[in-house]
């Protein structure tokens, strides 16, 4: 199976714009045999806290959002599922941090929200989730994380004992001390639990933060698969020898 990390500088709040970029990622993917394309954290919308929050339920998204649907065609055209991270709206009410995993069809496979928000995140008025939005595809298991989540280890252990046999991330990472945590915490995470581990990372300004690009894939024994740039957008593929 060819599963792939798209990386690409988001429109601030621009949910048109950047829909319409993921779409063209899905479709790509598709083209170079991909199952599986993978989106950063909060790609839909970027890592924009206090404009999410400020603008109510106007950034919220559900699933079924007709804002998504370019992706949501995009895939049914393409036949690849794809992992979409955009502001999720919880049960009670309050912001989430969501990755809407869309099959091959186009229909909602899944959903899982960030469980470790930061204080940054909680302070704004993110909520932490609780579900571990498992899914599977082709007889693959698939577990996630969400930027933070991967700083708890426990967080790839459970998704190994449950038979996944690959951890999709979707994060965002900046220059300097974030790009050295991805190359300690990922490998790690990929030959402790003997896992695939994807990570789709922005690239360029999300927020406050620049962030250095650098998607990947890393094999069950820590080594590096595949990796993208730390310049420039890009779709990173690799293959995942998992049935």
């Amino acid at each position: 199976m060819i599963i792939a990390a798209a990386q690409f500088t988001a429109r601030p709040c621009d949910i048109a714009a950047n829909t319409a970029r993921m779409a063209a990622f899905v479709t790509e993917a598709g083209e170079r045999g991909a199952a599986l394309v993978v989106f950063a954290e909060l790609a839909v919308t970027g890592y924009e806290l206090d404009a999410i929050v400020a603008a109510g339920d106007g950034l919220l998204l559900d699933p079924d959002d007709p804002r998504l649907a370019p992706v949501r065609d995009a895939c049914r055209a393409a036949g690849v599922a794809a992992v979409v991270n955009a502001p999720g709206r919880a049960a009670g009410g309050g912001p989430v941090i969501s990755s809407f995993v869309y099959g091959p069809d186009g229909a909602l496979l899944t959903r899982y929200d960030k469980v470790h928000v930061t204080g940054t995140e909680r302070a704004a008025g993110f909520v932490p989730g609780t579900a571990e939005g498992r899914f599977t595809l082709d007889g693959v298991g698939f577990g996630h994380v969400i930027c933070y989540d991967a700083h708890f280890p426990e967080c790839a252990a459970r998704a190994a004992a449950d038979g996944c046999g690959v951890l999709l991330a979707s994060s965002l990472y900046g220059r300097g001390g974030g790009a050295q945590e991805r190359m300690q915490i990922f490998p790690a995470l990929a030959k402790d639990n003997g896992l695939y581990v994807l990570l789709a990372n922005h690239y360029g300004p999300s927020g406050p933060y620049d962030a250095c690009g650098l998607s990947a894939v890393w094999a069950p024994d820590g080594s590096v698969l595949a990796e993208g740039p730390d310049a420039g957008e890009g779709l990173v593929t690799a293959e995942a020898s998992l049935r």
